[in-house]
């Protein structure tokens, strides 16, 4: 008889709850499985970039710089503090879940109206009450209300810690930038000097000849601007230096120390050729590699999660308490058996008029959970447009380089005919002359492309996620969570 009666409250108490409004608008997410790249774009089918990237150039002064600002880096330190933020809401979340209990204790001296409800002697006179009791609570969560709220603060955990995996990669492709520019600008200087060297024999050349009355004042005045220019060029590289090795002071986050040293101890290194090894096609293993991505899709998993609250509000909560406790009207009794309260069973609260909150609460989530979907769904096309972009920024430059290295053979080859002319008295100096600064200038041509070429790499690696291997906690349940920060 017992059982029925629970049964017929409990089924009231569900029809009188508030109707849940059917969701008729939910936005469908993008399939990340059918994104591809265009067909004129070609990569190499095999290989996806490493975690630690920038160890492919093989340069240990750059792979010392970019350790060293990941470990501390004021850049990271907002993206770190955000994930601090999210665990301590995370926490919070989840300790709503576990049963609470609370001491209480307080006392009160109180006069009873002698007209009142209590008789003489209580009526009338003054009384000293005690009274010292523990509390216990614990919500059944019989609809999943604090598990989806868990799971909730679990989504912006993990969002916020792809957010740091972003910072770094975009902390390291700064450094790896400002280096590799700090390293062409060394490299074309020391070319540009050499450059000089042969214009100043050239305008010494022009010089003799107008002295010999073979040449012309406007060749000698041509030979001059063009050393001009050349030096200027150099001041101009001279400038460039000192501001990437500024930029990258910055980035480390220091003026002096160890990491200063390490920026003043900077030497030249040849750059080296990088083969490339990336995948051919998208699909969802390639674009899970983007942090951004991950963390978006983390949103919207955590807008979900905020969803299935809202829908839980509108059925009863149920809330198990118990408490014991001590109380007397004399200090001197409440000690003994006799002042003993207990008291244990369920509270039902059950939402059946609330003017639209609960339909208002459930529609916002609603709304933003489309909003992060229609966010997400973007972030997917600008991901394959970046990957695309930087892909075909590759292939633009090592066509470039590869129409160079043609133009430097060929200017080789003008350089050894102009020799062997010069010694067999068939050419002059200064056709000699002009022959080896052509050379110089592919070499010049060569090196900005090879920077062109630096930098392209770097953008295709960070629209590649830069290595970047990201697990969801979703996967093992929302009740543990652990970080790295």
């Amino acid at each position: 008889m017992k059982l029925s009666l629970s049964v017929l409250a409990l089924s009231l108490a569900l029809a009188g709850c508030a109707s849940i409004p059917p969701d008729t608008q939910q936005l469908p997410q993008q399939d990340l499985a059918t994104m591809q790249l265009a067909a004129d774009i070609h990569l190499a089918s095999e290989g996806w970039p490493a975690a630690l990237w920038w160890r492919q150039f093989q340069d240990a002064q750059l792979d010392q710089l970019i350790e060293s600002a990941l470990s501390s880096s004021p850049n990271l330190d907002v993206a770190n503090a955000r994930i601090g933020s999210a665990l301590s809401a995370f926490d919070a979340q989840h300790a709503q879940r576990g049963p609470r209990i609370d001491l209480g204790a307080n006392a009160s001296r109180q006069r009873y109206s002698g007209n009142g409800l209590m008789p003489a002697p209580i009526g009338g006179n003054y009384y000293n009450e005690t009274t010292v009791g523990v509390q216990a609570h614990y919500d059944l969560d019989w609809w999943g209300k604090h598990k989806a709220q868990i799971a909730a603060s679990l989504g912006e955990v993990n969002a916020r810690r792809a957010e740091y995996a972003m910072a770094e990669q975009m902390l390291a492709a700064e450094i790896a930038r400002h280096y590799f520019s700090m390293q062409n600008g060394w490299a074309r200087m020391d070319n540009l000097h050499a450059l000089v060297k042969l214009q100043q024999q050239l305008v010494v050349d022009k010089e003799k000849r107008i002295a010999n009355g073979l040449g012309v004042s406007d060749d000698h005045l041509s030979a001059q601007t063009r050393l001009s220019l050349l030096q200027q060029q150099i001041a101009l590289l001279e400038t460039q230096v000192v501001t990437e090795r500024e930029a990258l002071r910055a980035l480390l986050g220091t003026s002096l120390g160890a990491d200063a040293s390490a920026l003043a101890s900077l030497q030249p290194k040849e750059a080296q050729a990088l083969p490339h090894a990336l995948p051919g096609k998208l699909g969802m293993e390639l674009l899970a590699r983007r942090p951004d991505l991950q963390a978006a899709r983390w949103r919207v998993q955590a807008a979900m999660s905020t969803i299935e609250a809202a829908q839980a509000s509108f059925y009863p909560d149920i809330d198990l308490g118990a408490s014991f406790g001590l109380d007397a009207i004399k200090l001197g009794k409440l000690l003994q058996s006799g002042s003993r309260t207990l008291f244990i069973g369920p509270a039902l609260s059950l939402p059946l008029f609330d003017s639209g909150r609960l339909q208002a609460q459930l529609a916002g989530a609603r709304s933003e959970r489309n909003e992060l979907i229609a966010e997400y769904n973007q972030n997917v096309f600008n991901v394959v447009r970046d990957v695309a972009q930087a892909g075909a920024r590759v292939q633009g430059v090592e066509n470039q380089l590869r129409l160079q290295q043609e133009n430097l053979r060929a200017s080789e080859a003008q350089l050894r005919n102009a020799n062997a002319r010069l010694k067999q008295g068939l050419a002059d100096r200064a056709t000699q002359l002009n022959a080896e600064m052509t050379v110089r200038g592919q070499v010049d041509l060569g090196m900005q492309l090879q920077n062109q070429r630096q930098d392209a790499e770097i953008n295709l690696t960070v629209a590649l996620g830069g290595g970047y291997r990201g697990s969801s906690d979703f996967a093992a349940g929302a009740d543990t969570v652990t970080t790295k920060q």
